[in-house]
């Protein structure tokens, strides 16, 4: 016993020396090891995010496409259909034809005059006919794609916030199934209450730019280019900058809730239902610059595509509108290229046409993508 006390006397302070390191050397290892645990969690929690985010977006790839396939297959069919029933009945050039046909028949059954006047009505009439289903026909069919990338975001969206939840698309109906509805049928508004106004303004236009050029005038492919263009050109820039929407959507659709919002980030509205906030989103994509450079691309790479169909129509008939037509006989063939302006979508070569324009394609992939995040 005395041997121990002397022994802990002479090295009391070599014994507490090296409990101490001992000491600090344990509590560093746990410490060492507590960081380690943390890191080796939060790479876990990194891993996992990652994979989440991986399957987000390929969710977002899948729902696009299928997005897409709603709007080609089912929404722009169905209003497709019913826009050119509209116009048919609205745009009747029947009577018209029946009767220069008749007179032509029986040269005594119609004045000079009256068919003078008859040639003039089926001249604005016509090249009205010719340009109210090539504007409608395309800015209906971008609307749509507007309409169902916008629907498609908000249920993308209600999926992917609870996806470290793993829940399908189809287990998820946040907005109300009546509000879908309601919102895509908004695609018919145009034929139902707002075709009546189109027609009318771009007769006045057309009256504007043809009145003057007479039967017997010669028409080749640059000239009727740049008549259909500069009857688009001036139907445009006609009214308020996006007075045209007016045609596609009732004027108070979230128009008077949308107040100087610029961006879909900005459209979220207190006290408004899924509705008000899907139409209010619509408008204002339609009213956006990048909306606004898409609509004119699609506008004129139409008019280039009915330029080549009316070149190919003549050369079926023996004639060359690339070395130019009478009016007189052009008509006809403006009368002629109606109907596959407002061929069903899938067979429709102008809207296809439309969607192969790479600067479309991007647009509505950034319309579905870019505002994923909140």
């Amino acid at each position: 016993m005395l041997s121990l006390r002397n022994f802990w006397r002479r090295h009391r302070s070599k014994i507490l020396i090296t409990a101490s390191v001992l000491g600090s050397g344990y509590f560093l290892y746990r410490l060492y090891n507590a960081r380690e645990q943390r890191l080796a969690d939060m790479e876990r929690e990194f891993a996992r995010q990652r994979a989440n985010d991986e399957l987000i977006k390929a969710q977002l790839q899948v729902h696009f496409e299928n997005v897409q396939l709603i709007a080609d297959t089912t929404t722009l069919p169905h209003a497709m259909q019913y826009l050119r029933s509209r116009i048919a009945e609205e745009l009747d050039l029947s009577q018209l034809t029946e009767r220069l046909q008749k007179g032509k028949g029986k040269p005594y059954t119609l004045t000079s005059s009256e068919k003078l006047e008859l040639w003039d009505r089926l001249k604005i009439l016509s090249f009205t006919q010719m340009v109210v289903s090539l504007w409608a026909v395309t800015i209906l069919s971008l609307y749509i794609k507007v309409q169902v990338n916008i629907l498609g975001r908000h249920l993308y969206i209600d999926t992917a916030r609870g996806l470290g939840s793993s829940l399908l698309l189809e287990n998820v109906d946040l907005i109300d199934r009546d509000d879908q509805q309601k919102f895509l049928a908004g695609a018919d508004f145009l034929a139902n209450n707002g075709l009546l106004a189109l027609i009318s303004n771009i007769q006045a236009v057309v009256t504007e730019v043809i009145e003057g050029k007479k039967l017997i005038d010669l028409f080749n492919t640059t000239s009727f280019h740049e008549t259909v263009m500069q009857i688009l050109d001036k139907f445009m820039s006609v009214g308020s900058l996006h007075q045209w929407i007016d045609y596609l959507m009732s004027e108070d659709s979230g128009h008077s809730k949308l107040g100087t919002s610029s961006s879909i980030d900005d459209t979220v509205l207190p006290n408004s239902t899924n509705f008000d906030q899907l139409m209010v989103e619509a408008r204002t994509v339609l009213s956006s610059a990048e909306f606004g450079k898409i609509m004119g691309i699609s506008l004129k790479v139409a008019v280039d595509a009915l330029v080549e169909d009316m070149e190919a129509q003549c050369q079926s008939t023996g004639a060359s509108l690339t070395s130019g037509i009478p009016l007189a006989k052009l008509l006809s063939r403006v009368m002629q290229i109606v109907p596959s302006l407002l061929r069903e979508a899938s067979q429709n070569q102008f809207i296809q046409i439309i969607w192969t324009v790479p600067e479309v394609e991007l647009f509505f992939t950034l319309l579905y993508a870019n505002n994923l995040v909140d």
